[in-house]
């Protein structure tokens, strides 16, 4: 019973900072700010997280497991071929953005004057980089990796192009769909970084 209760006050907690920050609170998300959202005490946020840091991180996270990230990542992990998982891996990131775009905002305008934005904004970079990783060693193993890169070079690139800021720019500022961003993505990538044309 009593572990069902920590999880139930942790839950609170984290959909408080999810909230505030989707709400644009930005540098206003103060520890007593959450504790007040979630209707608990300061001292009993602090319990289940020692610092910001691990509470922003903790509630980016919280948003992949609400949002079945790992499930949407399945076809682009059990992909047959490299092409086959960089496009799947553009599908799954690229229809993911619009959903976490309130947060991911948010961390974005804190990172420069807020630490622990930051850190959890980093957290997200490297688990959004790593996909882009997986995707491009995939390539590299089945051979069709553009001979103009390095594995590196080829994960910097992808994982630049695959930006929250650059699918800002392209559907708010320059009026694409949804679905034309994906696709424009996807076809970019190909012709960036792979070594013939799987269509």
């Amino acid at each position: 019973m009593m572990s069902s209760s920590i999880n139930e006050t942790r839950k609170r907690i984290l959909n408080a900072a999810w909230k505030l920050l989707e709400a644009g609170q930005g540098s206003g998300v103060r520890m007593s700010d959450i504790a007040k959202t979630a209707g608990i005490s300061r001292q009993a946020v602090y319990l289940h997280f020692p610092n910001r840091a691990e509470l922003l991180t903790a509630t980016t996270r919280y948003l992949d497991e609400i949002n079945n990230a790992d499930e949407r990542l399945l076809a682009s992990r059990n992909a047959a071929t490299g092409p086959e998982r960089l496009d799947a891996f553009i599908e799954a990131w690229g229809n993911y953005i619009p959903e976490i775009h309130g947060v991911a905002r948010a961390l974005i305008a804190m990172e420069d004057t807020d630490e622990a934005a930051k850190l959890a904004w980093a957290d997200r970079k490297a688990a959004i980089r790593h996909g882009c990783q997986a995707a491009i060693k995939a390539l590299k193993s089945d051979g069709v990796l553009s001979q103009e890169h390095s594995v590196k070079e080829a994960t910097d690139i992808l994982w630049s192009i695959l930006s929250v800021q650059t699918w800002e720019n392209l559907t708010q500022d320059c009026g694409w769909s949804q679905r034309q961003y994906v696709k424009k993505m996807k076809a970019l990538a190909n012709k960036m970084l792979v070594a013939y044309s799987p269509r």
